[in-house]
């Protein structure tokens, strides 16, 4: 008879363990898509502001057309579709042309002194922060799912029911990590 009650007392423990955990790696799932969400929030509400940046620019930088061009371009390639995995390259263009934009216009002290200009430099550079920050929660939600995954006695679980290793949001190449470089 005690032999039976600790047998049904372990499987009564190894059942609420695995409902326990089952449900933690639901929320690290959830965790997960609602901070890759929020990094496309970020980077809709960056290429909103573009149009706006690039027509308060046009009319002083005529001599800069091919920034322009590019800056326009990196935004139409954002434009792809996708999750923001997907778009990680353009999104990283993009900022690399809009940070190429800012290092140009500092020869246009009339732009620079242009209310609107400002406002909405200041309206990117904020998102650009965000932006990075969102990154780094969702780097930080799927560092937590890809150690509960990979974790024993967790993976014994995650994997038979399709919990799976995400992928991270990293810098593509050297060159994206260097500084922009202005030529004149």
């Amino acid at each position: 008879m005690e032999l039976l009650t600790f047998l049904y007392i372990a499987v009564g423990a190894v059942a609420l363990w695995a409902v326990f955990t089952y449900n933690r790696l639901v929320r690290l799932r959830y965790r997960v898509k609602e901070s890759l969400s929020d990094v496309d929030v970020q980077l809709k509400r960056r290429y909103d502001l573009i149009p706006n940046l690039v027509e308060t620019v046009k009319g002083y930088m005529a001599h800069e057309k091919g920034v322009l061009e590019n800056v326009t371009n990196a935004r139409t390639a954002v434009s792809g579709g996708g999750s923001p995995l997907e778009r990680e390259a353009a999104e990283n263009q993009l900022s690399n042309t809009l940070k190429t934009l800012f290092a140009v216009s500092e020869n246009y002290p009339d732009l620079k002194a242009n209310a609107n200009f400002l406002d909405l430099q200041r309206e990117l550079a904020d998102t650009e922060n965000k932006i990075q920050a969102s990154r780094r929660f969702y780097n930080a939600m799927v560092m937590a799912m890809n150690t509960a995954v990979h974790s024993f006695p967790v993976n014994l679980l995650a994997k038979p029911f399709g919990f799976t290793e995400q992928k991270f949001f990293e810098v593509e190449s050297e060159s994206e990590k260097q500084p922009v470089k202005v030529k004149f």
